[in-house]
């Protein structure tokens, strides 16, 4: 099975000339007309891209391709170097509950509001989501490189700031909770 299928819309000419080499490309392509694209019954394992010559404000993972002649092999590469764009943007994005945390640009966001994370707080609230009940122990061995008899209170100073930035910005109280397991998020 295909995991890239590439979405021609609009572009019957394109269509044409692919649909002639359709074996020697890495991705499946299938054509589409306006009244079509909402019918399409998306598969989330697979990764699309829409290629189009206008620009689609509805449309997600949109290439557009002006009036310009272009090279069929330099169109697959520009192809490819999407679905790549894409495949990556995919894989730096995690659910954290009900947070999107890029890890890229290392941005905790919900709907509209986005806060801007250090690298350690990122990394703090991957190990804690990642693992759950989580001991100050333990995050001192692993997110800290700290060793687990050294007595300082960097992890407490730390989860106390990450937990008033997002009060402060998402108005979540609890987003970070310590129990007598260890420290969660749900």
């Amino acid at each position: 099975m295909n995991s890239k299928t590439l979405i021609i819309f609009e572009y019957k000419i394109l269509f044409e000339i692919l649909n002639e080499i359709s074996e020697s490309l890495n991705f499946k392509i299938i054509q589409c007309h306006e009244n079509e694209y909402n019918n399409i019954q998306f598969d989330p394992k697979v990764d699309y891209l829409v290629v189009s010559r206008k620009k689609l404000k509805s449309i997600k993972n949109l290439l557009v391709l002006d009036n310009r002649p272009i090279k069929v092999n330099k169109f697959i590469e520009i192809v490819n170097i999407n679905f790549l764009k894409n495949k990556f943007l995919k894989q730096s994005n995690i659910k954290i509950g009900k947070y999107n945390l890029d890890l890229n640009s290392r941005v905790i966001s919900l709907k509209d509001k986005n806060l801007d994370l250090t690298e350690r707080e990122t990394n703090l609230i991957i190990f804690i989501h990642d693992k759950k009940d989580v001991s100050v122990k333990d995050l001192q061995q692993s997110v800290w490189d700290y060793s687990p008899d050294l007595e300082t209170h960097t992890v407490e100073t730390h989860i106390y700031r990450l937990r008033k930035k997002m009060n402060e910005v998402f108005g979540d109280e609890n987003f970070i909770i310590n129990n007598d397991k260890g420290y969660s998020i749900y």
